[in-house]
């Protein structure tokens, strides 16, 4: 038996217990970085989205301070999504009939209720996203808020 073969089920056993990167958190960053970079290009809140990549480099490096910065964003997002109902409101100001949303191709007139509705849940996405046991795992246990080390 050669060297190589007596350490190879070794490094199996090593690389079967390091955490992996879960595909739902992919998805995430993804959009994450999709909407900071088309934010930057738009000039349109650019240090909210250079924040937010320096989140995603985070959460990519597996730092303690990116599973914070993560789950704070994500409830700070749902909480100013749930409340948009209310802070859109304006008596003075209401505009009567439905919303024309355009995607792509397609236009087509909803009710307000039906795009808050749908915002709402996509927050509940994400926060489930990055509350999930399989994300947490991904995190290096030690706390360290140095984003950047």
């Amino acid at each position: 038996m050669s060297e190589h073969q007596a350490t190879l089920p070794k490094e199996d056993a090593v690389a079967a217990s390091r955490p992996r990167l879960p595909k739902r958190l992919i998805v995430l960053l993804l959009v994450y970085v999709a909407a900071s970079v088309s934010g930057i290009m738009a000039k349109q809140g650019v240090l909210f989205c250079v924040l937010t990549l320096f989140m995603v480099l985070g959460i990519l490096g597996r730092q303690k301070a990116g599973l914070i910065m993560l789950r704070g964003y994500t409830l700070l997002q749902l909480a100013l999504i749930s409340m948009l109902p209310v802070i859109m409101y304006d008596p003075d100001n209401l505009v009567a009939g439905p919303t024309t949303v355009h995607f792509g191709e397609w236009q087509g007139k909803l009710p307000d209720y039906v795009i808050f509705s749908v915002l709402i849940i996509l927050s509940l996405l994400q926060v489930w996203i990055a509350f999930d046991k399989k994300v947490k795992l991904w995190f290096k246990p030690q706390l360290n808020l140095n984003i950047m080390n």
